[in-house]
């Protein structure tokens, strides 16, 4: 867009009035609050909260442009760790290998499927995740082991803390869905409606009750070996 130049005019009662682009205020960002429950079965509270998502969309248009990041998930143990991340559209992971023996981390997630091939201790590959979305990360070596790396296309998001607690900052008044999500529960949206003094929501809640543990498939989309595992 072009920058027009200040224009000053004189008028009849010899006033000088310029003209020019008017620069904005200060913008206005708040922070909007809240605390998460997790159902179990039996209705019990569950004790990993803090692997669920809590994000922003803008009710109305897209949301602004994502910065791309940078985030580690380390493979020790047998483990993927942490368990989830989140990164925004554009980030990439490295799986570093912690363990004594070679472990092949892939997904056969549409839109960011990829497949690190075997590499031992010590060593780190990265991959890069294009599309928002949640990634199903496994180890074609060892069937135990799986990740999930939570790609959003928004710079509001916030993970809670042990209690459930949340805090995201930096949100331009205005209308947003907020959704909720966790790998083992329905996501869950509302309409949300941020102000200039910010927002503290009511106590939020997802229902993870009726889900059921499912056996994954290898990277060529058969199930994996009984037999036969060095390690």
């Amino acid at each position: 867009m072009l920058s027009l130049p200040n224009v000053a005019l004189r008028t009849a009662l010899g006033a000088t009035v310029l003209f020019g682009p008017r620069h904005p205020g200060p913008a206005t960002f708040a922070t909007i609050s809240g605390r998460l429950t997790v159902i179990d079965r039996g209705g019990q509270t569950a004790p990993d909260v803090q692997q669920a998502v809590v994000y922003l969309l803008p009710a109305h248009g897209a949301p602004p442009a994502v910065s791309a990041g940078r985030a580690d998930v380390t493979t020790e143990n047998r483990t993927f760790s942490p368990h989830i991340t989140v990164v925004t559209a554009g980030s990439t992971v490295r799986f570093p290998n912690r363990d004594g023996f070679n472990h092949n981390v892939f997904s056969l997630t549409d839109g960011n499927a990829f497949d690190l091939g075997l590499y031992d201790r010590g060593e780190g590959k990265t991959t890069a995740f294009a599309n928002a979305g949640v990634v199903n990360v496994f180890c074609n070596v060892h069937s135990t082991m799986s990740a999930v790396v939570v790609v959003r296309n928004t710079p509001w998001f916030a993970q809670p803390s042990v209690d459930g607690s949340f805090i995201i900052g930096n949100v331009p008044p205005g209308e947003y869905v907020l959704h909720l999500w966790h790998e083992r529960a329905p996501e869950s949206t509302r309409p949300v409606t941020v102000t200039a003094g910010g927002l503290q929501l009511p106590d939020l809640q997802l229902d993870a009750r009726d889900f059921v543990q499912r056996d994954h498939l290898n990277k060529f989309g058969r199930p994996y070996a009984r037999t036969g595992r060095r390690y």
